[in-house]
């Protein structure tokens, strides 16, 4: 993990490298030609949850074991909709 501020970095993450690499948080980040995720594991809440973040926004989502569970029931059709970055990413809000 480079802990520079170069550009291309993100929250001390060498963006465009491939990972794995660690984050501040002791989580990991998954990445590939399209985007760059931190994954950790968050214990604040009410129940274990997963604590997803957009390196390239910063944006956050936290999941828990039955939205979990959803996605891995989605049908590929159904995960493939949700998959389509113009459906939400690129509009103007």
């Amino acid at each position: 993990m480079s802990t520079g501020s170069a550009a291309g970095d993100v929250n001390g993450i060498r963006m465009g490298d491939r990972g794995p690499y660690r984050t501040p948080g002791g989580g990991s980040v998954v990445g590939n030609e399209f985007a760059e995720v931190s994954v950790d594991i968050d214990v604040e809440g009410n129940s274990t949850r997963l604590r997803l973040e957009d390196l390239r926004t910063g944006r956050v989502r936290f999941l828990d074991a039955l939205e979990l569970e959803t996605v891995i029931w989605l049908a590929d059709g159904h995960l493939a909709s949700l998959l389509d970055p113009s459906a939400d990413r690129w509009r103007d809000k």
